[in-house]
């Protein structure tokens, strides 16, 4: 598959994309169209977007002091900042099965 002047080819029928004049005008296009009328599923391959970066969303908990004192003296013990540790404390225990 490429594109060629807004033009996808080689596909089940061309798919023509209009100039959008802003995101709500190309978000009304994409959520109407049945793309199935264009694509086989043999159309598709897996792709990956390595620099993104998760979102992230500030938080505020209660703990108690000498958690946190016991936290901070593990990650000045292997040179990372106390907080990335928390993080991966947290993330290691939410993915556990």
């Amino acid at each position: 598959m490429s594109i060629r002047w807004g033009i996808i080819v080689n596909m089940k029928k061309k798919l023509i994309l209009p100039r959008f004049k802003n995101e709500d005008q190309e978000r009304d296009f994409w959520s109407e169209i049945d793309l199935s009328e264009y694509f086989e599923p043999k159309d598709f391959v897996p792709v990956s977007f390595p620099n993104l970066k998760p979102t992230t969303r500030p938080i505020s908990l209660r703990i108690p002091e000498y958690i946190t004192d016991r936290v901070k003296e593990k990650a000045n013990a292997i040179n990372i900042p106390y907080q990335s540790l928390m993080k991966q404390y947290i993330e290691k225990d939410a993915f556990a099965s």
